[in-house]
Parts: C-alpha cells; sequence; structure tokens
C-alpha cells in the first residue's frame, strides 16, 4: 500500500556531509494524508533510535545530539523526506530508515522503508 525508499547512503570520511532522500510511494499514496515523517538510525547491536521527525507544516523534533549537525526537510508534493547530515563522524555510522506516519480518514498507520547504510571513517 505504502513503500518507503530511502537513498543517498554510502561511505563518506569525517568531516563529510551526505543528503539523504526518502520517497513514500504506492497505489494508495494519493489517498493518504502523511502527516509525520522521519529518520531512525541503528547501529551494530544497538536499538533503533530517533534520529528527527517532521511534521506536514514543518515543525520539527532532533534528538538532542544531533540538532545542530543535521537538518530534516520535506517537499510535501513529492511525498519526500530529507536529512541532510554535515560533519559527520564515526559515532554517526548506522542504518538509517524512513519512516512514515499516515492517516488514511479512518485510521492510521506507521510505516518504514529498508533502511540505507552510513559509513563514516576517520
Amino acid at each position: 500500500q505504502v513503500r518507503l525508499a530511502e537513498s543517498g547512503g554510502g561511505s563518506m570520511q569525517a568531516g563529510g556531509s551526505l543528503r539523504l532522500s526518502c520517497a513514500a510511494s504506492g497505489s494508495m499514496i494519493r489517498k493518504l494524508t502523511i502527516n509525520i515523517m522521519g529518520w531512525y538510525r541503528q547501529a551494530p547491536g544497538k536499538e533503533r533510535d530517533l534520529v528527527a521527525t517532521i511534521t506536514r507544516s514543518g515543525t520539527t523534533i532532533y534528538a538532542d545530539s544531533l540538532q545542530g549537525r543535521f537538518t530534516i526537510s520535506r517537499d510535501n508534493a513529492k511525498n519526500t523526506v530529507y536529512l541532510q547530515m554535515n560533519d559527520l563522524n564515526p559515532e554517526d555510522t548506522a542504518v538509517y530508515y524512513c519512516t512514515a506516519h499516515a492517516f488514511d480518514g479512518e485510521t492510521g498507520g506507521d510505516y518504514w522503508g529498508q533502511g540505507t547504510q552510513v559509513t563514516v571513517s576517520s
């Protein structure tokens, strides 16, 4: 019904920048209102943690440790969310997952992408 496709991951040296993208698509996408989109990340052996979220109106929430280096944005017309990551360090190495919360007029549901690997070397 709804698919989230991440792109933009890869390997970078510390201090570099990377921009992740996530586009929502599917046969039902035109019937849904995507209220919240965001990013989580999961390092090996650790739990999946919040990176940032953004509402349809542009209100953002960031993990305290990441605010200032990472910037989340979205294009509502394209159902796409972005994550600009600056001044990357090895601690940012993780699989980054896109998430979306959508409402169909009756109920809401959560959706997740497959993840994209980000590796930062010193």
